[in-house]
């Protein structure tokens, strides 16, 4: 299944795409996509429903966030090769793990706000991993059974923010509209192999990232296992897992993202997200 959220933010209504095409209203049988909505039986639950009589969701509306909100929103760093060669670092022996603030959900176009005194603003493409069932100390052979689905995600970074400040990144992870996420949850019967999908990004029409999860250094199954051995995940819990080479921090004369630039991105089978790049304004 491919799930979203349509409507205007703070009033969307979870929505299933049917196979005539079209968005059909779920909010009758889940409320709102989070949580324990998300778990795996809920979704067994919708994917058993008489879908082809739900009511149908106008088109053309904004799309929100896939998921309304999260109980954690873990990241994984320098999760590819050839990512982590390019910001001059060591191939981790384990996976590096972060947070983002869950308040940086956004949806897959709105815009992303460049923060006050930024200065360094970043964008990486990563895959990103739904949490289905309550996780602890699960092998990696059994790890992807506790994937609800799968999404795209751009962890936009403010690099001053994240590294020449003392304390941890999630300073420069978290900002409002930090986490573009979407447009959908594609359930993992949909995804059989998470580490062969093409991600990409560009800036302006210009392709800065062009690569494959194939790169990853810890697989997302690897990922889930190692989490696991030191904390629950719950359902709905997101992981980003990582983005591949040609982020600004690793270009010649790093070109940071600037007000005006439009960002767009996706991975193969998950969707497609578009950015404009906006200044903060006091509200």
């Amino acid at each position: 299944m491919k799930l979203l959220r349509v409507g205007p933010q703070g009033s969307e209504k979870p929505a299933v795409l049917h196979g005539d095409g079209t968005y059909r209203d779920i909010s009758g049988l889940v409320g709102d996509l989070a949580g324990d909505t998300v778990s795996l039986r809920s979704l067994d639950a919708i994917r058993g429903s008489d879908l082809a009589n739900l009511p149908v969701v106008e088109a053309g509306g904004r799309i929100g966030s896939c998921v309304a909100s999260t109980p954690t929103f873990h990241c994984v760093g320098l999760n590819y090769t050839r990512h982590a060669e390019e910001a001059g670092m060591k191939i981790p022996t384990e996976p590096i793990l972060f947070n983002k603030a869950a308040s940086a959900l956004s949806g897959p176009y709105d815009p992303v706000i460049r923060p006050k005194d930024s200065q360094q603003l970043d964008y990486e493409v990563e895959l990103g991993v739904v949490i289905g069932e309550v996780t602890e100390h699960v092998s990696e052979a059994d790890a992807l059974s506790r994937v609800a689905g799968y999404c795209v995600i751009n962890d936009v970074s403010e690099r001053e923010f994240q590294a020449r400040r003392l304390g941890q990144w999630v300073k420069g992870k978290s900002a409002p509209t930090f986490g573009p996420t979407g447009p959908w949850l594609v359930t993992a019967d949909e995804i059989p192999d998470p580490q062969s999908l093409r991600c990409w990004l560009s800036v302006n029409g210009e392709m800065r990232q062009d690569s494959n999860t194939s790169d990853m250094i810890f697989s997302v199954a690897e990922c889930i296992s190692y989490m696991s051995r030191f904390m629950r995940l719950m359902p709905g819990d997101l992981i980003a897992t990582g983005t591949p080479q040609g982020v600004v921090l690793g270009m010649e004369g790093q070109p940071w993202v600037q007000p005006g630039d439009v960002m767009a991105l996706g991975i193969e089978g998950l969707g497609e997200q578009k950015q404009d790049v906006v200044d903060y304004a006091p509200s």
